[in-house]
């Protein structure tokens, strides 16, 4: 049998695992203890980081097997490449899947890459195998158990249950600092120290969706600790509002009260805080002859409409004063965005930017040197699993996860 073929018989769904025969290994792997693991404890069914499905109706295959193994794309790959194994993909967002999960059946360790199993160039790309989203392979664990411990650890730590249970109820700086010790040290124990770049940036960068829990006191979706943003951005850059600066559309009380006792950032990189002039609406804002939009064409509710600041490419972020929901209104589009659920959860999203910044730089840039697809990747789930307004909406575009998967603007 060629090792291009795909083998698809003799996969065995067992409760909770994924399992196979060992007539369904041959010759794809004859790594002694993967092929013990494979016919035993098996593959996941669920988990929140990998999807092992194919293996149910595909089995085994190759990367060659996967990508047709003749043709342009064939030809390109590496010898090595085209007997690694295709066993899962990597999921972002949503539940789609970013990137292949490959096995060496001769070694056992696993990697990952980023090919599209039935069309190798990708999206819309035709004719395109010279990216490197063919052939960048990157090192994801030692072994299939390895893996499969990573994984379960990082769920634990998103479900807060298992090894990670008595987070629950927790918030604030020192839990996320705990979270990110406890995690790591997982990965370097099962890794010799080294995990791989995933692994690092799930324990630096996932536990910060500790650092705020549900809104009680507040009003609001979250209960910001106090100074978060001070310590952040220093006290100097967080800017408070006062009562007289506020439009008398904005009736939201809980919003209000943020903006005065908690405030804003000045800059929060993607962000610029109107501070030149009180608070205005949108219709008051092109009013004063501020944009280029003609007013005629403004929402049918502008007037409740309080513009906070800038985005990026004529991109204003308001809140709806009635309401407190936070928008992102395109001028160019004439089109409003939902971009966070309220004010908590937008300061949330710029801390969470500054706090990556932050972790890069302490790392020598090792999140963002070679990686960024999977950093943008992480950063998606961390604030959707905290504000799923920030990264979800009904439409196809959203702002912050246009921006954080924006590798050439190196928003992150």
């Amino acid at each position: 049998m060629s090792t291009t073929d795909t083998v698809v018989t003799d996969v065995v769904d067992v409760a909770a695992a994924i399992t196979l025969t060992d007539d369904a290994l041959d010759p794809f792997v004859t790594h002694a203890s993967t092929r013990r693991w494979l016919t035993g404890p098996g593959l996941p069914c669920d988990s929140g980081l990998f999807s092992f499905a194919r293996l149910r109706t595909e089995g085994l295959r190759t990367v060659a097997g996967a990508t047709g193994g003749a043709g342009e794309a064939g030809g390109r790959l590496s010898a090595e490449l085209r007997d690694q194994l295709v066993i899962g993909g990597l999921l972002g967002p949503a539940g789609t899947e970013t990137g292949s999960v490959l096995l060496d059946g001769a070694t056992g360790a696993v990697s990952t890459t980023y090919f599209f199993p039935d069309r190798p160039d990708g999206p819309d790309r035709p004719d395109r195998f010279d990216r490197h989203d063919l052939m960048d392979v990157r090192p994801l664990a030692p072994s299939l158990p390895t893996l499969v411990r990573f994984a379960a650890a990082t769920d634990e730590l998103a479900g807060l249950r298992g090894q990670f249970a008595a987070y629950a109820g927790r918030y604030g700086t020192k839990a996320v600092a705990e979270a990110s010790r406890q995690l790591l040290a997982v990965f370097e124990e099962g890794a010799d120290g080294e995990p791989a770049p995933l692994w690092r940036m799930a324990a630096l960068i996932r536990p910060l969706a500790l650092v705020a829990g549900p809104g009680t006191a507040s009003g609001l979706a979250l209960d910001l600790p106090v100074r978060l943003l001070d310590q952040e951005f220093g006290r100097g850059g967080v800017v408070r509002f006062e009562e007289v600066d506020f439009p008398a559309t904005l009736t939201h009380e809980p919003t209000r009260r943020f903006l005065r006792e908690t405030g804003l950032p000045e800059d929060g990189f993607l962000f610029q805080l109107d501070t030149d002039l009180p608070l205005r609406t949108l219709t008051e804002y092109y009013a004063d002859g501020e944009g280029e939009f003609p007013p005629a064409r403004l929402p049918a509710h502008a007037d409740r409409l309080i513009r906070l600041g800038h985005l990026t490419d004529d991109h204003s972020l308001v809140v709806d004063g009635a309401t407190g929901a936070v928008l992102n209104w395109s001028g160019p589009d004439s089109v409003l965005y939902p971009l966070n659920t309220d004010i908590s959860t937008l300061a949330f999203t710029l801390w969470l930017l500054h706090r990556e910044h932050a972790i890069d730089e302490e790392s020598g840039h090792v999140l963002t040197s070679e990686t960024y697809d999977q950093l943008a990747m992480t950063m998606i789930q961390v604030l959707s699993a905290v504000d799923p307004t920030g990264t979800t909406t009904d439409a196809d575009w959203h702002y912050w996860t246009e921006l954080f998967q924006d590798e050439a603007g190196g928003v992150l």
